[in-house]
């Protein structure tokens, strides 16, 4: 099944961004290419723009710490494990902890490191890190890849609590909805939100081998799904048959 998800709001959506960046991160430090670590340090800057909005990481410490207080009101419930409680509350406060010791914006120990930021400064031009413009970049991009690798678990670890925070704080926004089985009427579905919740996540589960591409568009009151179809002139076309599929609401 593909997983396609759409953010209610502006901060979900950062959250998603930035996790997407820590996936890309984790997946290409480990290899040993020199172009997997241009992109692997390319990453880094892009979470740097991403994570830049002041109010980023007072954002993740006040979900983090919104979550353990919710948690926290569970205590004494039967149907509740208190050991599994005190694992997830364990690692909400060691992610507000990790968090809350990082001084200034995500990054900002990088921004201090002189060659790496003539790096960023040439890396959003077309070709600007050819090695008669940064030779000491082209000098790295040839060292041995244990010495690459290295460089960048350090240059990594100033995003690290971010990381950590965002990647626990949607897991626990995605355990938070069940799926539910949807039809869309000649590939059309709108729908009213319940009342008296604020969903933040909507998830949308398609079976690739239908062909389907979802658009979804939706605030706090309602939401609607059209199911599109990539035709033979590369377009978009409306879907025209009724197309079921599993929809989970995430508050």
């Amino acid at each position: 099944m593909i997983l396609y998800e759409y953010p209610f709001n502006e901060r979900i959506r950062t959250y998603l961004r930035l996790e997407q960046l820590f996936r890309r991160l984790a997946e290409l430090v480990p290899r040993s290419h020199p172009l997997d670590h241009h992109f692997a340090i390319q990453t880094i800057f892009e979470i740097m723009d991403v994570a830049s909005r002041a109010d980023m990481k007072s954002d993740v410490l006040k979900d983090l710490d919104r979550q353990k207080l919710q948690l926290n009101g569970y205590r004494g419930n039967p149907a509740i494990s208190e050991e599994m409680l005190d694992s997830v509350i364990a690692q909400l406060e060691a992610c507000f902890v990790a968090l809350n010791q990082l001084h200034g914006k995500t990054g900002h120990a990088l921004t201090e490191n002189d060659w790496l930021m003539s790096i960023r400064s040439r890396i959003g031009i077309p070709g600007g890190t050819c090695e008669f413009d940064l030779p000491a970049y082209f000098h790295w991009q040839h060292s041995s890849t244990e010495n690459r690798q290295k460089d960048l678990h350090r240059w990594s670890l100033s995003v690290a609590p971010l990381a950590d925070a965002i990647v626990l704080l949607l897991k626990m926004l995605r355990d938070s909805g069940s799926a539910q089985k949807m039809l869309a009427v000649k590939g059309q579905l709108q729908q009213n939100l319940p009342q008296g919740r604020t969903f933040q996540l909507l998830r949308l589960s398609i079976d690739p081998a239908s062909g389907w591409i979802p658009e979804i568009s939706g605030n706090r009151l309602m939401f609607s799904v059209r199911l599109m179809r990539q035709g033979d002139d590369d377009r978009l076309h409306l879907v025209q048959e009724d197309a079921a599929f599993e929809l989970t609401l995430c508050a």
